[in-house]
């Protein structure tokens, strides 16, 4: 009852109000005593910044310390790197993930079953780089069945390539002691063989479904959620459409992409792609012809095409090796990192081929200077890559004295009027027209975890001659 006195106190201990479960208020000498519920203590020690439990109680037995819960997450520090580190985990379960500044990034792809490899092994920034937490992983469903949003994140089993950007682009910010971000990764694919269908299959309903996650993970993280690129990596699967369809279709793609993104409030994003140039089984393709003509001219899109195909191991139908995997998403970093700093990306392009007599004179967009590499890694021959139709042979290559980024070709004989020139693009050795390599490149260069040397080689070309003063 209120004002009741306790025996002995004298009046200065007593109970202001007393409910079934004890008191509820009660006083002394130093003022009123209050009872408070588990949830308001709860409250008060995610306010206050204190644990509410032992860490190794909450987190298992790991090296974690400084517990705090809050809001819907418990955060602490631990050693589960290379060093103390902030981490946090959902307070309902579920992965530690790092605790990491800035927006949650997103890496997201979407192509034909070539894109859907992975190698083995888990990240290397294992707690920086997730997928939505649907238990599908970072390689998505391959078109066999349909993904639904959802609002966690989780860490991934395999090294994909989207996941291997991931990698390459926190490996350049941890040796620059710079922040260290979050990634969202997933590839999205289907058996679409014709570019027009390729939005209209379960692999792009599925992409859509990634997107919705990443709002909604961003969301439950409290952060902005922004797609920093798309990997479109479709192109040799398509057995229907001819070069001009297969650029009408991939910018039709890429504007659709934009346009669902943005409607999810989404800023669009950098695409990037690899430059086609055929495999053993298909020597040439109209997506190399396609490549060629969006390198040049992609419109509103910002597209970069990272590197050619042939500087890559790629296996039977057109699957990297574990190791190309890792170059080729290094050369994508390189692309994507470029573009976000606002400069550009490319590949040496040979855009025009005049000729007089034996002599040939390609001129290329390039970045840097023409480099004929001596080495001739992808034994691609004297001709280095070039060859002409009608069995024309190239018997030396150099660069122009006059300008640095053309080359000089001189041939065994003179080509017919109307002749084709062609740098790695299609054919068969001892045909009229190369293997898909080549030996050119500019002079950017940049280590490869994988091992050796990352170069910008030449994308494939098929330019046709015209008659030109060659000196």
């Amino acid at each position: 009852m209120p004002g009741e006195g306790k025996e002995g106190d004298a009046g200065t201990r007593g109970v202001l109000i007393r409910a079934e479960n004890g008191d509820v208020i009660g006083f002394d000498e130093t003022g009123l005593i209050l009872r408070l519920s588990d949830s308001v203590v709860d409250e008060l020690r995610a306010r206050l910044g204190r644990p509410a439990e032992d860490p190794m109680q909450v987190l298992g037995d790991i090296d974690a310390w400084d517990l705090r819960r809050e809001g819907a997450w418990h955060r602490f520090t631990a050693r589960l790197e290379d060093g103390p580190r902030g981490y946090q985990r959902p307070v309902g379960g579920g992965d530690i993930i790092a605790a990491a500044p800035g927006p949650l990034l997103a890496l997201l792809s979407l192509g034909g079953a070539r894109r859907a490899g992975f190698n083995s092994g888990p990240p290397t920034f294992p707690f920086n780089v997730l997928a939505p937490g649907d238990h599908i992983g970072a390689v998505g469903l391959e078109g066999t069945g349909t993904a639904t949003p959802c609002g966690q994140v989780q860490r991934v089993a395999h090294a994909t390539r989207d996941t291997l950007i991931a990698d390459t682009l926190l490996h350049w910010r941890h040796a620059a002691r710079q922040a260290l971000p979050l990634f969202m990764c997933r590839t999205e694919t289907d058996g679409t063989a014709d570019v027009a269908a390729l939005c209209e299959g379960t692999g792009y309903a599925n992409f859509l479904t990634a997107a919705d996650s990443l709002v909604a993970c961003a969301g439950t993280l409290g952060k902005r959620a922004q797609v920093l690129a798309v990997g479109l990596d479709f192109g040799l699967e398509d057995v229907v459409s001819d070069a001009g369809a297969l650029v009408r279709g991939l910018r039709a793609v890429m504007a659709r992409v934009e346009r669902d993104l943005n409607r999810r409030g989404l800023r669009r994003p950098i695409f990037v792609a690899t430059f086609e140039s055929g495999t053993r089984e298909i020597g040439d393709h109209p997506v190399m012809q396609a490549h060629w003509e969006l390198a040049w001219q992609h419109g509103a899109h910002d597209l970069v095409f990272s590197a050619p195909a042939y500087m890559f191991d790629i296996a039977r139908f057109g699957r990297p090796t574990d190791p190309a995997r890792i170059r080729m998403a290094e050369m994508d970093a390189h692309a994507i990192a470029a573009r976000i700093a606002g400069q550009e990306w490319l590949c040496p392009l040979f855009l025009l081929a005049e000729a007089q007599g034996r002599r040939i004179r390609v001129v290329a967009r390039a970045l840097d200077d023409l480099v004929i590499d001596a080495t001739d890694p992808f034994d691609a021959g004297p001709g280095r890559g070039f060859s002409v139709s009608g069995g024309v042979q190239v018997d030396e290559v150099q660069v122009a004295p006059d300008d640095s980024r053309a080359l000089i070709l001189t041939c065994d004989r003179a080509p017919d009027p109307g002749a084709t020139l062609f740098y790695a693009c299609g054919g068969t050795p001892g045909g009229d027209r190369p293997a898909n390599r080549g030996a050119i490149r500019d002079g950017w260069q940049a280590e490869s975890r994988a091992g050796g040397l990352l170069h910008r080689w030449a994308y494939p070309c098929a330019l046709p001659l015209h008659p030109g003063d060659v000196p």
